[in-house]
């Protein structure tokens, strides 16, 4: 069985959402980062016995918020180790933007990735960039290193578009695809 964990901090609770479709999506672990950009023993073990990792984080101010990067910097005693070379990963971001300056963040968590010595999934799919494409289409963000959703800031988690959620859930299946190839390697 194919085991993915996806790692999130959400301020607001529009991240937890996008967290909970991709995850759903694949049958995946969730792990939420705290407050206090803090996530226990438990989820550390469950993160290193992961094949592939997805970091998911909200966009402020043009990268992670503390929490995700305290989380981050954490992980630097299984970098020192190698602890996850090799494994596949992957993430998404939201902000209040269409823009909002998500690509930031993506690359972000890519270079956390590469650190550690992973394998990092694109997103994969075309944007869907002509005059009739509308909130509700997949990869209306126009994005390729990840997922990008928009939450504006005046919406509730509830309000997410529907098409930024089914391209959340369209790369949980891309990524499980690439793990399930790779651990048949």
């Amino acid at each position: 069985m194919t085991k993915i964990a996806v790692v999130y901090y959400s301020g607001y609770g529009h991240t937890k959402v996008v967290a909970e479709a991709f995850a759903g999506a694949i049958d995946a672990t969730l792990i939420e980062i705290d407050q206090n950009g803090e996530i226990t023993e438990q989820d550390w073990q469950t993160l290193n016995d992961a094949q592939g990792i997805v970091f998911g984080a909200p966009t402020y101010m043009a990268a992670t918020p503390w929490q995700f990067k305290k989380f981050a910097d954490a992980s630097s005693k299984i970098w020192f180790t190698r602890g996850w070379q090799d494994k596949v990963f992957a993430g998404f971001t939201n902000s209040g933007s269409l823009n909002g300056d998500k690509q930031m963040t993506l690359i972000q968590l890519q270079a956390l990735a590469f650190q550690h010595g992973g394998i990092w999934v694109s997103l994969g799919i075309l944007p869907s960039n002509t005059k009739a494409a509308t909130r509700n289409d997949i990869n209306y963000m126009g994005s390729f290193g990840g997922a990008m959703v928009q939450s504006p800031a005046d919406a509730s988690a509830d309000e997410i578009p529907q098409g930024d959620l089914e391209t959340a859930k369209h790369y949980a299946r891309r990524v499980k695809t690439i793990v399930e190839r790779l651990a048949t390697d």
